[in-house]
């Protein structure tokens, strides 16, 4: 766990600036790359298995495995606008080494253009695409580092942008144990060429931490992840809030401060857990919770199920077929879909 502990060291000093929304470019890298991600509560960087689309958040998850395994998956999110991820892996014996490729892509749908006038001119698209190659090599008996390298362009109506960035990621794994532990840095990068002149915007950069234990006497796997490591404050800061208040008109600070303190806390959570049936576990029930998008979509006064997503995978023949639901809103959620199979097991 050498690399992890350094990776610690240096990302030690936490921003201090409040709220992440708005701030970045290119947030559709935050978005979950499977359907078995998505109902894991939108992030898994913690489980080394079969799958191959995990790498494109955590490299260092790359393992023989995974190789030439074909995996793609499309989410279908409100008002239009769609998500997908298609990836392949393969590994090299002889270096050691398992790499994989893939593109990830949005498109945001068809949008009307109009003048100041409101009168329709025409219409326009938009689209964001990232190019995705990395690699992983175990370089001890319980320790992989990965990387990836990521091109990004970006289309909105007449405004384009192009960018690279990078994920460096460790991770620790202990079979016997069924245990795992990992540290990602995600999206170090910048743009190359931005929307308008002289006005660079920064990328979605994030430091992650996760756990996952899969338990000796029940076929069940669990996940602790805990993001935003380099940012403390992501709480919205909500000019319509009123704080707390005691007998006889009184605010109670000290309450007040203790909540917003617990609230921030946990919004850097991600739990999620993943029960997997069969001899070779082929049937497989997901759920997760995510306490940030909960706060941040919920609406006051209305019970909704906002940060809860859950879904199932089942493997049919030489195909696995993944399905996850994520609730985001009374509005509406995402439904995500998914299928992946091996290249090997058609050559048997």
């Amino acid at each position: 766990m050498a690399f992890a502990v350094l990776l610690l060291v240096f990302a030690a000093p936490h921003s201090a600036a409040a709220q992440i929304g708005g701030i970045n470019t290119y947030e559709f890298l935050n978005l979950s790359p499977s359907a078995r991600v998505s109902a894991l509560g939108g992030n898994l960087i913690t489980v080394r298995d079969d799958d191959a689309n995990l790498a494109l958040a955590n490299p260092s998850l790359l393992n023989e495995s995974m190789h030439q395994q074909l995996a793609f998956s499309h989410s279908f999110h409100v008002a239009g606008i769609s998500h997908g991820y298609a990836s392949y892996a393969h590994h090299v014996g002889k270096a050691g080494l398992t790499g994989h490729g893939g593109v990830q892509y949005i498109s945001y749908g068809t949008f009307d253009q109009t003048n100041e006038l409101g009168e329709q001119l025409g219409t326009f698209k938009a689209a964001e695409y990232a190019i995705n190659v990395g690699a992983s090599k175990q370089v001890y008996d319980r320790l992989a580092l990965g990387a990836n390298l990521k091109a990004i362009t970006s289309q909105l109506e007449g405004y384009s942008s192009f960018g690279l960035a990078a994920d460096l990621a460790g991770v620790y794994f202990d079979t016997s144990g069924n245990f795992t532990a990992t540290v990602v840095f995600r999206n170090i990068g910048t743009q190359l060429t931005t929307y308008q002149e002289d006005n660079p915007e920064p990328l979605p950069f994030e430091i992650q931490l996760g756990v996952s234990k899969r338990l000796r006497y029940l076929p069940f796997r669990f996940s602790v992840i805990y993001r935003h490591f380099n940012r403390w404050n992501i709480l919205y800061d909500d000019p319509n809030a009123e704080p707390s208040t005691l007998f006889f008109g009184e605010v109670d600070t000290e309450r007040s401060r203790s909540s917003i303190w617990f609230d921030n806390f946990a919004r850097h959570f991600v739990f999620n857990g993943e029960f997997l049936f069969g001899k070779k576990e082929n049937f497989r029930l997901r759920f997760g919770y995510n306490h940030f998008m909960r706060k941040e979509l919920s609406v006051d006064n209305f019970g909704s199920l906002a940060g809860f997503s859950f879904g199932a995978g089942i493997k049919v023949n030489r195909f696995r077929i993944d399905y996850g639901y994520s609730a985001f809103h009374l509005g509406g959620g995402l439904n995500h879909f998914g299928v992946s199979t091996n290249l090997q097991e058609f050559k048997r």
